[in-house]
């Protein structure tokens, strides 16, 4: 019995951890997306004006 509590605790940590680690990617990936987006907007720009 005290085998499965165990268990149980070792996959509750183990899914919050790849939860947050997964949650922590997409934020790096947006925020890398978003700053890419920026550039290439402002690269269009400059380029227009001239």
């Amino acid at each position: 019995m005290n085998f499965k509590k165990n268990f149980g605790w070792i996959i509750a940590i183990v899914a919050g951890t790849v939860a947050i680690a997964s949650a922590v990617t997409a934020f790096l990936i947006f925020k890398d997306k978003k700053k890419k987006d920026e550039e290439e907007l402002e690269h269009y720009l400059d380029c227009s004006i001239q």
